[in-house]
């Protein structure tokens, strides 16, 4: 490394540097400069350390091969440290933030991060600050950084949430563009935070915590931002039974049919979305569904099925989809509500979007399953579903094939002259035959195939196309499967085929 004998001479070549590596950033890092530039970063000298910040900064920007570079070399402790040390000078701490702001973005970085004391700092600097661009910056850097768990708890515990929620406090009633873009930072950052288990939780305590009852708030409020922050903090905190349960018996199910409501006619589609979210984790305890269902939140929900945004479409059968589960008068109720199965139906074409499309097989799956009715069937026969549930059988994800095969099963069983047409036309028989002779077919899609098989062979043109067909020969290799109860069902089914052959 060059000696330099001034200060002053020092300084004249980092600044040379600076202007010099915009335009020949590859030649610098060809010619070794980063590792020298990196040592002076433990200079104590302030203007010595932000002309060496600049130079680094300009040599690193928008190239994340050289920032991993850096971020290998150590820059992040350094500077993290720099920033505590000269939090009074502005330019250094601005250096500093543009600098964290770069390097955040790489994944690499942040388990770094983790190990400082960054959180700490940034709060404390955000304290300060009044000046709306300078918030702005630090914002820059919290945000990429929040991502990750360990700092999302480290920002709780160095009392980041307490300044978000005085900046909504201040903000929510204005209209000043500065303000608006203030609140909406803010408020996105808090439903960040939320989705950290841990952090969460912390904020959570058991529902009695001040931020909690403070989120809640946020969602009667006349602020689209504030409406879709707290619905969306309301689905962070629903991520575990006990927290669902606790909010169910709260009222938070009314809080958030209130908000769908105001939404309905043009709504925010945003805000549908993040409510439609909440419902639908709140919906997943067994304990909770009955009370849903009591409260209307189907009917709610039901409001939203002329809605043409995949993204609510996707949470309106979700949610629907949960609060059916086990529980047979609602499904049945719902399944034999025509305008819904017309819906599904048309959905389950959606190709544009695969989500919605297989919510929709599954829903129109779940509602023969949990309802268990022969007019649940009709309905679904009559609107035209019976073909995507034997597509939904060749479906790439197990869980959705097993669901197809078993809600066939029960068609199969209660209501076979009236699906019939449909399953002949679908092709069902040639697709059990595929999937019974596919080494891949998981044990359980195997088994529920045999099932469905014995019971279409309790109609004539069925049996015949059976017949047509190797099925024998498949099953009874299948007499040997390592599985016992495919094992145990391939005798039952090839004793049931021998007979009717």
């Amino acid at each position: 490394m060059v000696r330099f004998s001034t200060r002053t001479f020092l300084l004249e070549h980092l600044q040379f540097f600076t202007s010099l590596v915009k335009f020949m950033r590859n030649p610098c890092v060809d010619a070794g400069l980063i590792p020298p530039l990196v040592q002076m970063l433990n200079c104590k000298d302030q203007e010595v350390l932000l002309q060496t910040g600049r130079a680094l900064g300009n040599i690193c920007y928008d190239s994340h091969t050289l920032q991993s570079q850096l971020i290998n070399m150590g820059v992040i402790p350094t500077l993290v440290k720099l920033l505590g040390i000269h939090c009074q000078n502005a330019a250094l701490t601005e250096m500093c933030l543009v600098a964290f702001g770069n390097l955040a973005e790489l994944e690499s970085s942040k388990e770094q991060f983790a190990y400082t004391n960054i959180a700490e700092e940034l709060v404390k600097l955000f304290k300060k600050q009044v000046e709306h661009d300078k918030k702005e910056m630090i914002f820059e850097v919290l945000a990429p950084l929040a991502e990750n768990d360990v700092i999302k708890l480290q920002l709780v515990e160095a009392g980041l949430v307490e300044c978000l929620l005085e900046i909504v406090q201040k903000t929510v009633d204005s209209d000043k563009e500065d303000d608006v873009a203030e609140l909406k930072t803010a408020s996105d950052l808090m439903v960040l935070l939320l989705l950290g288990d841990e952090s969460m939780q912390k904020l959570f305590e058991g529902g009695k915590g001040s931020v909690f009852q403070r989120v809640l708030s946020w969602i009667p409020s006349n602020s689209h931002q504030l409406q879709l922050a707290g619905a969306l903090a309301i689905a962070n905190f629903a991520r575990n039974d006990g927290n669902c349960i606790h909010m169910v018996d709260n009222g938070i199910v009314q809080k958030l049919m209130d908000l769908l409501d105001r939404h309905v006619e043009d709504g925010n589609v945003t805000v549908q979305h993040a409510a439609l979210s909440a419902l639908r984790n709140l919906a997943i305890p067994v304990v909770n569904k009955a009370k849903m269902l009591s409260a209307g939140v189907a009917e709610a929900v039901l409001k939203f099925l002329r809605s043409e945004m995949p993204p609510v479409q996707f949470k309106l059968l979700g949610t629907l989809r949960m609060l059916i589960d086990a529980q047979a008068e609602a499904a049945e109720q719902l399944g034999k509500n025509a305008k819904l199965v017309e819906r599904l139906v048309e959905w389950c074409e959606a190709k544009d979007h695969a989500g919605v499309m297989g919510e929709s097989n599954r829903l129109l799956s779940a509602l023969i399953r949990h309802s268990k009715s022969r007019d649940v069937i009709r309905t679904i026969v009559q609107s035209g579903g019976i073909k995507h549930l034997v597509t939904m059988a060749t479906s790439e994800h197990v869980i959705m094939q097993n669901e197809a095969l078993v809600a066939l099963a029960l068609i199969a069983a209660l209501e076979l002259v009236t699906a019939e047409k449909d399953l002949e036309n679908a092709q069902l028989v040639q697709i059990l035959y595929r999937l019974l002779s596919d080494d891949r077919s998981a044990p359980e899609i195997k088994y529920n195939s045999m099932v469905l098989v014995c019971a279409l062979i309790g109609s004539e043109s069925l049996q015949k196309e059976v017949q047509n067909m190797a099925f024998l020969e498949v099953v009874s290799k299948l007499r040997s499967h390592e599985n016992k109860t495919v094992a145990q069902q391939a005798s039952l089914t090839e004793q049931r085929l021998a007979v009717e052959s």
